[in-house]
């Protein structure tokens, strides 16, 4: 479907609820120093419970990772590729010309008021991993990004494309001339960036900062509501004030969520809630392993505070075929080996999650399952694996992406306030 260039009169529309507690850079810097430590504790997958998790993600928070720092990264890369496609720089030196331009962002926005989540920000323009390569899949998730192709495909391709749009021009001129309409459909075809992406500022990328205009923000939240319009992403930036919540069903608008997203989220905190305790055994038997006394005692205590804050009642009530129903078939593989491991914990949790310590079934499981995922490296087999251990691994409860979209948001939603014209 053809999507018209300019929106304002849409956006215009759109009756806006929205406000947003002025963070300034010091404490976008702390929220950035925080998310890297519940990036590490959630990113880690020591027993393979990532299939549901990204799932369970991926629903509530699409086009979302653990590793984007600000939103307006989601423009820069398409502001960078379209400047040099505009251009027509050939094959030869496209991806070179796109390595520097990314690179040399790096310098403006360490010398702009709000650093933080900069790429580059320690290692300079000598960076190994560019913004586009992170964003990638969220460009495509939102429909900024239109081509198809991987990132080092549309590389290759860029010559098609200026061959095709040339050859539609040679199209559009012999209609014009028959007096044809244009076909819309076929100009559609030609762009790899959303035609009503905006223009980005006159000095871009010379100077720059991570505040988004409000014609930006409008648009992103836009391509949000049009391409994951039964999201709680998009549900949030359209509807709801920002929280500084652990978690998102402790969101203090959770009660005006639609059905839909209370159901996912009830399910995705009771896996979080009860995978927790798996992760904690996990830990204190390597603890146990490295006849570590001071980890063990952590680790355990820990687990006892695990056990006591436990919803129990909600834990034995709850439809594991619903979990099942919800998480499998949403663009991730949960293998038959995962769904037996979760259930079997799941059993052990509900009958006694107070002696699931002394339960060698229990214990043997999270240890079976840790030593299949990975083999020769398991840290119960392996000493120099064990000696390596740092002593926490994935202790931290699943929250699904909140922490990185807290300051999507953040980001967006300022943009959206901000004074000056749609």
């Amino acid at each position: 479907m053809f999507y018209p260039l300019h929106q304002k009169g849409f956006f215009q529309a759109m009756s806006s609820v929205l406000a947003w507690i002025d963070h300034d850079s010091k404490a976008r810097e702390r929220t950035l120093r925080i998310l890297s430590l519940f990036q590490e504790k959630e990113s880690r997958d020591e027993l393979g419970l990532g299939s549901v998790r990204d799932s369970f993600a991926d629903q509530l928070f699409p086009g979302t990772s653990t590793i984007q720092t600000r939103l307006r990264y989601m423009l820069f890369v398409p502001w960078i590729y379209d400047s040099l496609e505009k251009k027509q720089l050939s094959v030869g030196s496209f991806a070179v010309q796109a390595d520097k331009l990314e690179r040399d962002l790096v310098q403006p926005l360490i010398d702009s008021d709000d650093q933080a989540g900069v790429f580059g920000k320690t290692a300079g323009n000598k960076l190994k991993r560019l913004p586009s390569s992170v964003y990638w899949a969220g460009l495509g998730v939102w429909e900024i990004r239109l081509t198809p192709f991987s990132q080092d495909e549309y590389h290759r391709r860029i010559n098609e494309t200026y061959r095709r749009r040339n050859d539609l021009k040679a199209l559009e001129k012999d209609a014009k001339s028959r007096g044809d309409d244009i076909d819309i459909e076929q100009r559609m075809a030609t762009f790899n960036w959303h035609p009503g992406l905006p223009e980005p500022p006159q000095d871009f990328p010379d100077t720059v900062d991570f505040a988004l205009s409000r014609e930006e923000a409008d648009f992103i939240r836009d391509r949000i509501q049009i391409a994951c319009p039964n999201s709680l992403l998009s549900f949030l930036a359209l509807h709801c004030e920002p929280a500084e919540t652990n978690a998102p069903w402790e969101h203090p608008d959770y009660g005006s969520f639609y059905d839909r997203h209370k159901e996912l989220l009830t399910h995705a905190r009771l896996f979080s809630e009860v995978m927790h305790g798996a992760a904690l055994s996990y830990n204190i038997q390597l603890a146990k392993l490295r006849n570590h006394e001071e980890l063990v005692e952590k680790h355990q205590t820990s687990f006892n505070d695990w056990v006591a804050t436990l919803p129990l009642d909600e834990v034995c009530n709850w439809s594991v075929n619903r979990l099942w129903e919800l998480t499998v078939d949403h663009g991730h593989t949960i293998s038959s080996q995962t769904r037996f491991f979760v259930q079997r914990w799941i059993e052990y949790t509900s009958k006694s999650p107070n002696s699931i310590l002394t339960n060698n079934e229990a214990l043997n499981l999270v240890k079976r399952r840790e030593m299949k995922l990975k083999g020769t490296r398991s840290r119960f087999r392996n000493h120099r694996a064990l000696e390596q251990w740092g002593g926490y691994s994935g202790v931290g409860k699943l929250v699904y992406r909140w922490q990185n979209v807290k300051v999507l948001l953040n980001d967006l939603h300022q943009g959206i306030n901000r004074e000056g014209t749609c």
